[in-house]
């Protein structure tokens, strides 16, 4: 079996720096509008910093380009200068911590998927202004594309999926949760989960009071199309009427104006090829796809998506196309 590393040779293509905006109208009309931003890049660590009332980016990649910059987005984008970061890196899970008041980052790899390296097991936590790197007795795996999302029921971050890029893993198929009161990681051991995987995404239904996860790319490269969700103790597997094709990198994110999850593209090719750009609901039942009248986001993956209050709107940001050449301006 060959392992996610032998076909990212294929190395993404980076797509502008272009923020993207999923808004709905009182009438609930939606659509998606452009405006500015900055550094083409892809697989990088983005999340609504609750704290801050801002969109957080770390990182990323384009070609063979890894960054280490933070940038902060509240209506332009600011690139932040802090006293200590992670090291630079492309895949890092990271979320905001709503009982911490912070963002929590992991892992993620130093290299190019092309390059010989391995994943990364560093915690770090954003408070704002400045990167601080925790160490806690117990951690995760090291791992690279993993997604994490902030459960406000348990009050912990939840952690799941993801592969070390190191000796052909495949993916992990491991729940652990991140307490950012008492700043320590902890494996739990649901009777039930889903299969292993790596780019992955995860979600909090708001509307349902769930974790929500979709899609992702097993360790045979076959893309996945199956639904699940977390209850607080248990992983439970969906089988709706209508669901978005198998594909891994898809974007993901809660949208209150509709009271339902949105997801965005993804790649339903090996290794970032052969991309989409439909836009599709979960209502806690069934998936939806929604025919959007207006120009959309050209097709990607490995973007970043969230919600931003004081918008109302989904925030968009770069990824991958499926062409393997330089990066280009979104039109």
């Amino acid at each position: 079996m060959r392992s996610l590393t032998d076909h990212s040779k294929n190395i993404l293509r980076a797509l502008a720096a272009t923020l993207l905006l999923f808004i709905a109208a009182p009438a609930q009309t939606v659509g998606w509008v452009q405006v500015g931003s900055p550094s083409a890049r892809a697989d990088m660590a983005f999340a609504y910093d609750g704290a801050t009332r801002s969109a957080l980016l770390y990182g990323g990649i384009n070609g063979s380009a890894i960054f280490g910059d933070t940038w902060i987005w509240r209506g332009a984008w600011l690139q932040m200068s802090p006293a200590t970061s992670p090291a630079p890196r492309m895949g890092p899970g990271m979320a905001f911590d709503g009982a911490a008041g912070n963002v929590i980052f992991f892992g993620g790899s130093t290299t190019s998927p092309v390059e010989p390296g391995s994943s990364l097991a560093d915690t770090w936590i954003w408070d704002g202004a400045n990167w601080t790197q925790q160490f806690p007795p117990v951690s995760p795996p090291a791992r690279t594309w993993s997604s994490m999302v902030y459960d406000p029921v348990a009050r912990t971050v939840m952690l799941f999926g993801g592969a070390n890029l190191a000796g052909g893993n495949g993916g992990f198929d491991d729940t652990w949760i991140w307490n950012g009161i008492a700043k320590t990681w902890t494996q739990l051991y649901p009777a039930n989960h889903p299969s292993p995987r790596t780019v992955n995404q995860l979600v909090y239904d708001e509307a349902t009071r769930t974790v929500a996860l979709v899609g992702g790319v097993a360790a045979n490269l076959t893309n996945l199309g199956d639904t699940w969700t977390w209850d607080g103790i248990n992983w439970h597997q969906h089988f709706p009427a209508t669901s978005p094709a198998p594909r891994n990198g898809p974007m993901i994110a809660y949208y209150p104006l509709l009271r339902a999850v949105v997801l965005f593209g993804g790649s339903v090719g090996v290794c970032c090829s052969t991309n989409l750009n439909d836009t599709w609901t979960w209502d806690g039942i069934n998936w939806t796809q929604i025919n959007l009248a207006n120009p959309l986001p050209s097709p990607r993956n490995a973007a970043g998506l969230v919600y931003d209050p004081d918008y109302k709107a989904l925030l968009m940001f770069g990824g991958a196309s499926s062409d393997f050449s330089s990066p280009r301006k979104n039109n």
